[in-house]
This record gives structure tokens, C-alpha cells and sequence, in this order.
């Protein structure tokens, strides 16, 4: 099994680990310090706001960008550069072997994993770089059971995991970590399958360590090491299973070894190195598992071998070469065992393949692929061990694949994926809104789609598509919303089109065509919504055309153009909605605009200008929409702006900045209209933000983030609580198998109740009842009728003007069994007593601490006779804390747990 290549950079990863060896009291030291800076940091990146809580979890999501998205009663249709549309996995999933259907319930992970193997029962051990594992705090090692929950196993790896391999109760690890298991472990450990801690074994290596394979008494070890066990091995040693000694053993490659696999006497490594064994050698090698020196057998591969996996008398290796045992091979091949020439399996992958694992008649394979075996696969096949085809077998992810595993008929997966399985939509989509799940409609394009418009049972789709609804279309169609089939409207554009507004018995549509409804028309057009075919209005751009709206009498356009309606206008343009002629507005600006939306005498725009109307504007502006003139609304992002929407008092944009309206805001914002600052409102979008749509209160964002107010949604996302986004945060969720108990702080106290809703994946929303908010404005409900396993949505629905507005919403998985976890304090930052939630499995004795930033213990309180389950303590005691950062410790036999809480006064 292979892991992925080492992202971190020499000299970051000696400032990473350098605090593992200070001496114990400069190490509390750094940790609180950093503590402190982290408290500073989220504060002022989060404002008071609850990031995640206003992200819907339960909502589907695709496996590439999203660019257009339009609402339309309770459906949301979507369009881009996505193949697939489903629910969010997290970076790992568990796949029937023969069927590519994800098994259910398989715990969703934040972070990436880069190794797994079976445990021997059914389960996983997981490696990687992640915090969490089915809501419950993990640091990139953990264990799912068979019956996919977290077990109480936790290691708490100060760094990347990059390669398991176990053996017995014996589980050996490598990465990047300078502790693990309670102990300091530099690089490389050997951890107790049932307690998750650290062995004496402790070869301690100086570089990290990216592949192990155990074989009888001996550990090999590959990575980007020089010395390991005390001695001088270059990048490749056998460790003695029980002492962690190195042997006599000593190929001495001259690069990092990133796999390795045995076969009787044989050990195969593939790497990044020239030699190997005392001989040249190119990425790959067989070794004498007796005196380290290279065999005769030598493939030569032209680029980095990244894993390897032995199946009879074939060897299978994936990485970046193009040709290897004397053939052209493009990242995978196989070779004969015996003269390491390669076979006529010749998969054929269009990109590095980071993965192989074989079982029986099936090479598995994943890495940053899109097709392979003949056939599209995103990052994950399966192909026949005999023909190279690739089989049915098509699970899909949206990212790349670091790590496959067996076991029995299961297939476990990780990467840095966060979509996996779904249902085939190529490019255009329809979502259920009230459940989130995809609904049956597919027009099955062969094209991505641009933009989206919906006027009353019709959906106009544009893009780059020429088939679309079972029929040929050229980059515009008209689709029936309940079937999705195309209606016989088909004005057939010579080009792209890239923007869509419909008007009364108009449909404008712009982009890249010059010809469009039976008339030469330059990059925009009206087109009679009955016929198809263009009218007379012709404005006539130069250039392509990327945004259009229309306000009254004026259809607005943005783009690249220069002239338009018979005048120069540079790159936005009011036209008369009767003669296509340019009006008097003249807003100039100097690079493309990307979108704008008119709303009443305003016309909000985006895109890559940095003056526009004869104004200072970086990328986005308000302007007068008949004089063009820029208003003094300046929010001045970092960044390009993609998308702008105006609902009520306030203008959402999405794009590629990292700040705007003067506060740090990731790729998504909402903006005053009055001062153009930030709200508090906060989804912190993953990475760029190119479509917006609003219902109601509930916005929907497009683009090509795989991840949202901290959620592992990729592509398309939904967000409640835009009404009143600043009433309500939801500080706190418990689970035990008996009971949830959730804790929401409310700013408004102008309400005397609130009713609680619950739902689960199948089922809609029903009231659980009313609970008034406290003393402190906090609302807690403990909801003790659940079934353990299950999964429930919740939120809050407040009486407000005009109906229930609902909001706080959160999902919650509930355990099988009691763990061991510490929620935290409540409320955090707390003005006077730390109130700390948490939970034990058992009632053997446990402790909880608080300390200063100092170091010094404030409070301690013994606990384990409380019982098992889930307990809420003031462990100030009626003291009086001061203001300041504490550190939070729980702890109960061998494992332990931290969080800080911040009193404020």
C-alpha cells in the first residue's frame, strides 16, 4: 500500500517537532502558548459567528465544480464540470468489493487519510492527517470497528500517519510524528492494538517514514530517512520485530523509498533513487532479502515508483513513469516476476497512480486518474488481472485516492477525496430542497453547463454541451423540469454560452457564439421563448459576454467586450431592452466583468476589474443604474469576485478573495448594503465560489470548494439563517447512547420560546417541543428518546415577523457505546466558573484539571466515581477565575484529553 508523498517542507518539519524534545516544562509552555494564539486567532476569524452550525450536512453534493445554480419551488438545480452527485463521505469509505455501493453508516472523517489496513475483525485502522472521526476527536490515527464506530482506541499522533501495517496486537505506524502513543516516537512506533499505546520497540528515525511491510520477524522500512535505530541506513532498513534494532541488512538506496513489498526471499522496493543494492538502478529494484544486494531483475522505470503489490508471479507497480520493463506504460503496469519485463496488462492510466492492492482476479487502483482500463474513472477502478480492462466497478471520487485496503469482500479507500459514490449526473442536476437528496431528473449532458435559468416548467440550460435531454443540442436548450427532456425550443448557438436571463416571453442569452436562433448574433441575443429563433434586438459586442440582467427597460450585460450597442462600452453596458442600442449608462471598466445582478436603481457587479466607473473598485462595485456611476460602497476584496446576489440588506459575493468588506472572509461573504462591511455572517468556503442562488432564508452556494463552514461539502452547498444570522450559535452538542444534549447561545432575548425539530436521514421534521433560554441566554435541550447509531438532524424555530424563521441546525451521530471524550467548556469564552461536559465509559477513577497559562494547576476534581456516561461539572467551585486562557485536561487510566476554555470578563 502506498502513501502519498511528503507535502511538508524540511525545514517545516523541524520547527513541527522541535517542541517533542524540550524539556517537559518548556513543553506545557509551548503547548499553552499555542493555545492562546489559537483562541486569539479564532476569535477574530470567527466573530462570534457558528461557522459550521449554518451549513446544512444532510444536503448532497457532486464531485466537481459547480457554476450555475437556479431555485425553483423546492428544487434546486445545478450545473458545472461535475459526473456524479451524492452524499458527503469525508476522506475514507468503506465499498463492497464486487458491487462499487459504499457501505452505510461508515463514519465520515475531517482531514485526509493516507493509510489504512483491516484489523483482523472487520474494521479499519486509519492513518492520515485528520482531527476527527465520526464527530469524535482523533489525531490522524484511529479505529473503526465493524460495526463503523469510533473505537475507544487513540493513539494521538503529533503528525502525519503515512503507512500501517499490523501484525498480531502489534500495530506498527510511520510518518511524520514526534509522539505517538504517549511516548515520544520519532518518525516510526509500534503501538498496542487494544490500548492504542506505544510499545518499548523505538527504532527512532531521523527522517519521516513512508512505507512498512512485515514480514516474519523483521519490519522493513522505507522512507526519506538516513539513520534509523541508532544506525547509518539510507532510506531502506530491516528492523528486528521485537527489538526495533536494525540488521545487517543494508541496500543503501541513494533517494526516498516509497514502497516495498515481499515475496519469499525477495524484497521489492520502488522509490526515487538511481542505485539500490550497490548497483544502478532505476526506481525500482528486487532485493536478496538475505545480503540487501540488488537481483538481476530490473524493469527501469522512467519516473517515481509510488507503490507495489505481488500477485503470483507478477509485480504490480503504480506511480508517475511513463515506460518501465522495456514498455511504454503510462503509471501502472505489470512485470514478470522472473525477468521484470512487462506483460501485455497494460491498464493505461492517464494520470500517477498512488494505490494497489489485488484480490483474487482484481488489481484495485487509485491515485489522481480520471480514466483508466479503457474507461472514465475518477480516482478509483477496478481492472481485470487478465485483460487490464476496467470492470463495472466504478465507486468515484471527486479527489485523489492515497490508500486502498481488503478485507473479505469490503474495500477501504482514503485520500483527500470528500465525495465518494453517488449517483451518475453528468453535468447538470436536480436537488430535492426540504431532504437534499438528488432527484430522479437527468438530462445527461456531454458538456458542462455554464448557466441556468428556470421560468415556470421550462429550465434553459447553456453551456458547452452539443447533446442534452436524450437529444442534440449546440450549448443551449430548453428542458421540461419534470422530466428533463429537451422541449422542441432549440436555437442552436455556433458556440459556448455562458449567461441566461429570461424576461416575459424573452430569453437573453450570452457567451462565445457569433451565430444563435438562426441569425448572426455576436456573443449576445434575445431569443423568442416559443420559437427559438433571435429577434431583432442586436447589440452586436465584440467580445464575449459572461453576465446579463435585466432591470425595467435595460438588459444589463458584462463581460470582455469593448463595444457594444453601437457604442464603446468596456465590459459592462446598459442596452434598451427595444433596440439593443447602449444606453447612457457607462460604468468602464478595466478587465472582465464575471456577474452582476440589478436590484431596484443599483447594479451590483463582480469580476477581475480594479476601477470601474471612472473609480477605484477592486472587483466588486455598486452603481447607478442609469448613470453607471460607482457608489461610495467599497468593500474591497482580496481576491476576484465570481458571483454577486442581492437579497434584502445584503449582498452576498463569492469568488477567490480572502478578505472583504474589512474582515477576513474566505471565498464567500455577505456585505451591507449600506457600508459595504462584512456581517457576521461566516461560511468560510474551502476554496472558490462561483454561483449563488437564494430561497427564502436558506442561500445555495456553487463552485469549487470541497469544504464549507468546516463540513466536507464539495461543489454545491446550502446555508440556513440568513434572516437573522446573528441570533443564534450553537455552542455544543453531547452523545451518548441514551441521550443528545445540545446547547445553543442566543443574542435575542426578545422571544420567550423556542420549538426544538428533529429529523432523521428519511424521515422529515417534527417538533420535539418548547424550551425558554436560560438565565445566561443559552437554550439546552437533552433529548433522550434515541436510538444508538442513529443519526438526527436538529434545530430551532423561532416566532418571528412573518412567520417561523429556523436556524441553529446540526447533525449528530449517536454512539454505540459510551466513550471517552471531552465536549469542552460551557459557555466558551465564560465570564466567571468553567462548566466542563464530558463523558467516561466506565467508573474507574478519572481526573479533571485545569491549569493556567502558567502551568500551574488551578483546579483538580477526581470524577471516575461519577459512573459512566455523560456528565456536565462547575469545576471552578465558586472561585473566582481571571481572565485568561486555561488549558482543560481529562484523564482516566491511560488515555487522556485536552481543550481550553477562555474566561472573560
Amino acid at each position: 500500500m502506498m502513501r502519498p508523498l511528503r507535502t511538508v517542507a524540511p525545514g517545516q518539519m523541524v520547527s513541527v517537532f522541535a517542541s517533542s524534545f524540550l524539556p517537559r516544562r518548556r513543553r506545557v509552555m509551548a503547548r499553552l502558548a499555542l493555545l492562546v494564539m489559537s483562541a486569539i486567532v479564532t476569535a477574530a476569524l470567527s466573530n462570534g459567528s457558528a461557522e459550521a452550525q449554518i451549513v446544512r450536512e444532510n444536503f448532497d453534493v457532486t464531485n466537481g465544480t459547480v457554476r450555475a445554480a437556479v431555485v425553483s419551488g423546492n428544487t434546486l438545480y445545478i450545473g458545472g464540470d461535475f459526473t456524479r452527485v451524492g452524499p458527503a463521505t469525508g476522506p475514507c469509505v468503506a465499498i463492497d468489493a464486487t458491487s462499487g455501493a459504499l457501505i452505510a453508516g461508515f463514519p465520515k472523517i475531517r482531514g485526509t487519510v493516507q493509510a489504512a489496513t483491516p484489523d483482523g475483525s472487520g474494521g479499519w485502522f486509519i492513518g492520515g492527517s485528520f482531527d476527527a472521526v465520526g464527530g469524535v476527536s482523533r489525531s490522524n490515527l484511529a479505529h473503526i470497528t465493524s460495526d463503523n464506530s469510533v473505537s475507544p482506541w487513540n493513539p494521538n499522533a503529533n503528525g502525519s500517519v503515512w503507512t500501517l501495517a499490523r501484525d498480531g496486537a502489534t500495530i506498527y505506524v510511520g510518518g511524520d510524528f514526534g509522539t505517538v502513543g504517549a511516548q515520544a516516537r520519532s518518525f516510526v512506533a509500534a503501538l498496542d492494538t487494544a490500548m492504542g499505546l506505544a510499545t518499548a520497540w523505538d527504532p527512532s528515525a531521523d527522517g519521516s517514514v513512508l512505507e512498512l511491510v512485515v514480514s516474519g520477524t523483521r519490519v522493513y522500512v522505507g522512507g526519506d530517512f538516513t539513520t534509523i535505530g541508532g544506525q547509518i541506513r539510507y532510506y531502506v532498513a530491516a528492523l528486528d520485530a521485537g527489538t526495533g534494532f536494525p540488521t545487517g541488512w543494508t541496500p543503501f538506496a541513494n533517494g526516498p523509498v516509497y514502497a516495498l513489498a515481499v515475496s519469499g526471499t525477495t524484497i521489492y522496493a520502488g522509490g526515487n533513487f538511481t542505485s539500490i543494492g550497490e548497483v544502478p538502478r532505476s526506481n525500482i529494484a528486487a532485493l536478496d532479502d538475505g545480503t540487501g544486494l540488488a537481483t538481476a531483475w530490473d524493469p527501469g522505470a522512467n519516473g517515481r515508483v509510488l507503490d507495489l503489490a505481488v500477485s503470483g508471479t507478477t509485480v504490480y507497480a503504480g506511480g508517475s513513469f511513463t515506460s518501465i520493463g522495456g514498455q511504454s506504460r503510462d503509471f501502472l503496469a505489470a512485470l514478470d516476476d522472473g525477468t521484470g519485463l512487462a506483460t501485455a496488462w497494460n491498464p493505461n492510466a492517464s494520470a500517477e497512480v498512488r494505490a494497489i492492492a489485488v484480490g483474487g482476479t482484481t488489481v484495485f487502483a487509485g491515485g489522481y486518474f480520471t480514466s483508466i482500463g479503457g474507461q472514465p474513472r475518477s480516482y478509483l477502478g477496478a481492472l481485470d488481472a487478465g485483460t487490464g480492462l476496467a470492470t463495472t466497478w466504478n465507486p468515484g471520487t471527486n479527489d485523489a485516492v492515497f490508500a486502498i485496503a481488503l478485507s473479505g469482500t469490503t474495500v477501504c479507500a482514503g485520500g483527500y477525496f470528500t465525495f465518494a459514490g453517488g449517483q451518475t449526473r453528468n453535468y447538470i442536476a436536480a436537488l430535492d430542497v426540504p431532504t437534499g437528496l438528488v432527484k430522479p431528473w437527468n438530462p445527461n449532458a456531454d458538456g458542462g453547463i455554464r448557466a441556468l435559468e428556470v421560468s415556470e416548467t421550462t429550465v434553459y440550460a447553456g453551456g458547452d454541451f452539443q447533446n442534452i435531454g436524450g437529444q442534440e443540442r449546440h450549448f443551449i436548450a430548453a428542458l421540461d423540469d419534470a422530466s428533463g427532456t429537451v422541449t422542441a425550443w432549440n436555437p442552436d448557438a455556433s458556440d459556448s454560452v455562458r449567461a441566461l436571463a429570461v424576461s416575459g416571453t424573452s430569453v437573453y442569452a450570452g457567451g462565445e457564439f457569433v451565430s444563435i436562433g438562426g441569425q448572426t448574433r455576436t456573443f449576445i441575443a434575445e431569443l423568442d421563448a416559443t420559437t427559438g429563433l433571435a429577434t431583432a434586438w442586436d447589440p452586436n459586442a465584440d467580445n464575449y459576454v459572461n453576465a446579463i440582467g435585466v432591470g425595467g427597460a435595460t438588459v444589463y450585460a458584462g463581460g470582455r467586450f469593448t463595444t457594444i450597442g453601437g457604442q464603446s462600452r468596456l465590459r459592462i453596458a446598459g442596452l434598451d431592452a427595444a433596440t439593443g442600442l447602449a444606453t447612457a449608462f457607462v460604468a468602464d471598466a478595466d478587465a472582465e466583468v464575471l456577474d452582476l445582478d440589478v436590484n431596484g436603481s443599483t447594479v451590483y457587479v463582480g469580476g477581475h476589474f480594479t476601477s470601474i466607473g471612472g473609480d477605484l473598485r477592486n472587483y466588486i462595485a455598486a452603481l447607478n443604474a442609469t448613470t453607471g456611476a460607482p457608489a461610495t460602497w467599497k468593500p474591497d476584496p482580496a481576491g476576484y469576485v465570481d458571483a454577486v446576489l442581492v437579497s434584502g440588506s445584503a449582498v452576498y459575493a463569492g469568488g477567490e478573495f480572502s478578505t472583504i468588506g474589512a474582515q477576513p472572509r474566505n471565498h464567500l461573504a455577505a456585505l451591507d448594503t449600506t457600508t459595504g462591511l462584512a456581517t457576521i455572517w461566516n461560511p468560510n468556503a474551502g476554496d472558490a465560489v462561483l454561483a449563488l442562488t437564494i430561497s427564502g432564508s436558506t442561500l445555495f452556494a456553487g463552485g469549487q470548494f470541497k469544504s464549507m463552514g468546516g463540513k466536507t461539502q464539495s461543489g454545491i452547498a446550502a446555508m440556513g439563517d440568513l434572516t437573522t444570522p446573528t441570533l443564534l450559535s450553537l455552542l455544543s452538542t453531547l452523545a451518548t447512547p441514551d441521550r443528545v444534549t445540545l446547547t445553543w447561545f442566543s443574542a435575542d432575548r426578545s422571544y420567550a420560546a423556542a420549538t426544538v425539530y428533529r429529523r432523521t436521514m428519511n424521515e422529515g421534521w417534527r417538533s420535539l417541543g418548547l424550551i425558554s433560554p436560560n438565565g445566561r441566554g443559552e437554550i439546552i435541550y437533552e433529548d433522550s428518546e434515541v436510538v444508538a447509531g442513529a443519526r438526527y438532524g436538529y434545530r430551532l424555530g423561532l416566532q418571528r415577523a412573518g412567520g417561523e424563521a429556523f436556524m441553529g441546525e446540526t447533525w449528530v451521530d449517536v454512539p454505540r457505546t459510551t466513550q471517552f471524550a471531552l465536549a469542552g467548556a460551557r459557555p466558551n469564552p465564560a465570564r466567571n466558573d468553567i462548566t466542563i461536559a464530558f463523558s467516561l465509559p466506565g467508573s474507574s477513577p478519572a481526573r479533571l484539571e485545569v491549569m493556567d497559562i502558567a502551568g500551574r494547576m488551578v483546579v483538580t476534581r477526581e470524577v471516575g466515581a461519577l459512573g459512566p456516561g455523560s456528565h456536565v461539572l462547575n469545576l471552578a467551585e465558586g472561585r473566582t477565575l481571571s481572565s485568561g486562557v486555561y488549558l482543560v485536561r481529562l484523564s482516566q487510566g491511560r488515555h487522556t484529553l485536552t481543550t481550553r476554555a477562555v474566561v472573560v470578563r
